[in-house]
């Protein structure tokens, strides 16, 4: 457990699942907010989401959602005339698609006021955002958001990071590269998952994208669905096998789940590997439940066991 705050930053959004029978279960979430729900739950600082806000009922509702759980949005502005991106889940048996709507959203202007990024950031032992994050921002945007990063690392905060390539949110593979590049060179833990590495850098195994990152941080686990996840710290390498589900409801928000998992077990002193089996206990939690956020409750009890 830590006293300390932590911070995630990047775009929470409308959630829509459920829909059998035309039926959609409404909710908030989105790749960095799913990882800060599970670490807001196993640790006990305070938490913030960093990002931009509108000013419509939805935004409202999405403040009020973070407040009654115990997340704030720090000095995040909120901008006349927004709104939140939406997204739809589609399953086929346990396995997802999405369907968004977010071109105009709030949170690409979450760079917009660079010293209201710099105030959310400060006084933090781990600030988290991913390639997500990264890619909804425009380039002198993306610019605002490493520095003011870079800052709070310079101050002692954790930098983690997820490169969490999406193609069709880049202009071009070039672009995403240097991005995450870029991102690597400011982290101090890196949350990667293979088949993203590979399509985005051409890695041929878990071993080469490791290698390939550990020459930029210190702390690498390589995230690789229902297989092992390769751990590289504390001067070793360890495979840490996930948790079989024998009958998975949904896998929206594994990956984020485990993040946070991980993140919440290195920031109560456990040792690299330790920390990836509890997260995968609390990824094995998450996707037993429909949608992306799984309750405090499951939560911790996956975590513990």
């Amino acid at each position: 457990m830590t006293t300390q705050g932590i911070a995630a930053i990047g775009e929470c959004m409308i959630e829509l699942s459920g829909g059998s029978d035309g039926n959609w279960r409404m909710g908030f979430a989105g790749d960095t907010f799913n990882t800060l729900w599970a670490l807001s739950a196993l640790t006990d600082g305070p938490a913030t989401y960093v990002s931009a806000f509108g000013d419509d009922p939805f935004s409202r509702n999405q403040i009020a959602f973070f407040k009654a759980h115990g997340i704030g949005i720090g000095a995040s502005p909120v901008i006349a005339g927004a709104r939140p991106g939406l997204y739809a889940i589609t399953l086929t048996g346990a396995e997802r698609s999405f369907t968004y709507w977010r071109n105009d959203a709030a949170a690409k202007q979450l760079a917009s006021q660079p010293d209201s990024l710099t105030k959310s950031l400060q006084n933090q032992s781990l600030v988290y955002f991913s390639g997500i994050t990264l890619a909804i921002l425009d380039a002198p945007a993306r610019k605002t958001l490493m520095t003011a990063i870079a800052a709070a690392r310079a101050a002692g905060s954790r930098i983690a990071f997820d490169p969490n390539y999406r193609p069709r949110l880049w202009q071009s593979r070039d672009e995403a590269q240097a991005a995450i590049t870029e991102a690597l060179a400011v982290t101090d833990i890196a949350l990667p998952t293979f088949p993203d590495e590979q399509m985005l850098f051409g890695d041929g195994a878990p071993q080469e994208t490791a290698a390939r990152l550990a020459a930029h941080v210190g702390e690498v686990v390589v995230k690789n669905g229902e297989d092992a996840a390769l751990v590289v710290g504390d001067g070793g390498t360890a495979a840490v096998p996930a948790v079989t589900v024998a009958s998975p409801v949904d896998t929206t928000g594994a990956g984020d789940s485990f993040n946070g998992g991980y993140l919440a077990a290195r920031l109560a002193g456990h040792a690299p590997a330790e920390a990836a089996r509890r997260a995968h206990r609390v990824a094995a939690a998450v996707v037993q439940v429909r949608g992306a956020l799984a309750s405090a409750d499951v939560l911790r009890t996956a975590f513990a066991a």
